[in-house]
């Protein structure tokens, strides 16, 4: 009989270390279960399951993508036997383009003027619906509605809603006032296409928003009333930092949806007048299929496929500090 003092668990003087003492009895070792083989399958497994969504992702995102970046260094007809390599005249081209720039302008002021009404307006109709109301669930569909609806279709609505007689000037003669012609006009041209992309962001902010509210602790808005906090206050000590990764997302995924806006200007306006309406989208469509420069749209398209990149990557990273 072994000692109560003696450990029950030793490797005996002279054995194989590969066996393990248990009382007086040697035994083999427990084996793992996750052996080198069975980590081996299960990793097979999953490139096996994963292999038809990274064919897919090669095909439609990658491939077209390098073929892209492959496509802004060279020029010529849209095939391969037409290309010829002109390494990077055409970026040289296009950062020495007065055009490019102006559409570069339009394209910040369109998005900067829709993405900022585009968070502030959603983010106050949220924190309002997000509290015990009536018809709280019809609000919350009638807001969500124009993010769904098609685009071109509220586009041919603006313009007709915004053409020389249309209901917008005949409002504005009831009043008095002498008709604008909106989308003739350098100056009102730019605001209809930020008035119709805000209508048609609205809805989806507000959802995300809706759904960034729900994160939020209750508890912390009434021990905040507890302590006296108006209803300003916990807003902005409350609401404000716990919608912080929500704010985030928002703001990357408008200025996204502005940055390729295309329907705008191919319906309404045409990039007019006077190009105060061309988009960088629109100024990629044009130059590759009115004026068959392929080679010069792609390197349009690869900068914008940049700053895109870019966007993404600071979401990523304010995110994580969010979190």
């Amino acid at each position: 009989m072994s000692s109560p003092l003696r450990p029950q668990n030793t490797v005996k003087a002279g054995c194989n270390p590969a066996f393990v003492g248990e009382g007086d009895r040697l035994v083999p070792p427990m084996k793992s279960p996750f052996s080198l083989k069975s980590a081996q399958q299960e990793a097979l497994s999953a490139w096996l399951f994963l292999a038809p969504a990274l064919v897919l992702l090669g095909i439609f995102v990658l491939y077209p993508i390098g073929y892209l970046a492959f496509l802004s260094f060279t020029q010529g007809i849209f095939t391969r036997a037409g290309l010829h390599w002109v390494g990077l005249r055409n970026y040289w081209r296009l950062f020495s383009s007065p055009d490019f720039w102006q559409v570069v302008g339009n394209t910040l002021y369109f998005t900067a003027a829709t993405v900022i009404p585009s968070l502030v307006v959603p983010l106050g109709l949220a924190v309002l619906l997000n509290r015990s109301m009536a018809l709280r669930g019809i609000l919350r569909t009638a807001y969500f509605i124009p993010s769904i609806t098609s685009l071109v279709a509220v586009g041919l609505g603006f313009r007709w809603l915004f053409q020389n007689d249309g209901p917008v000037n005949a409002l504005l003669a009831s009043f008095g006032l002498h008709p604008i012609p909106w989308l003739a006009s350098t100056t009102w041209a730019m605001p209809v296409l930020i008035l119709l992309s805000f209508w048609k962001q609205i809805g989806f902010n507000l959802v995300v928003f809706l759904a960034g509210l729900q994160t939020i602790p209750k508890n912390r808005y009434e021990a905040a009333e507890l302590d006296g906090a108006n209803g300003w206050q916990r807003f902005w000590y409350i609401t404000l930092p716990g919608l912080r990764p929500t704010l985030v997302f928002a703001t990357v995924t408008t200025a996204i949806f502005t940055l390729r806006s295309f329907e705008q200007p191919y319906v309404m306006t045409g990039g007019g007048p006077l190009n105060s309406t061309n988009l960088l989208v629109y100024y990629i469509y044009t130059e590759a299929f009115g004026q068959f420069d392929f080679g010069y749209a792609a390197a349009a398209a690869t900068f914008l496929l940049a700053v895109t990149l870019v966007l993404v990557y600071l979401q990523l990273r304010f995110t994580h500090l969010a979190d």
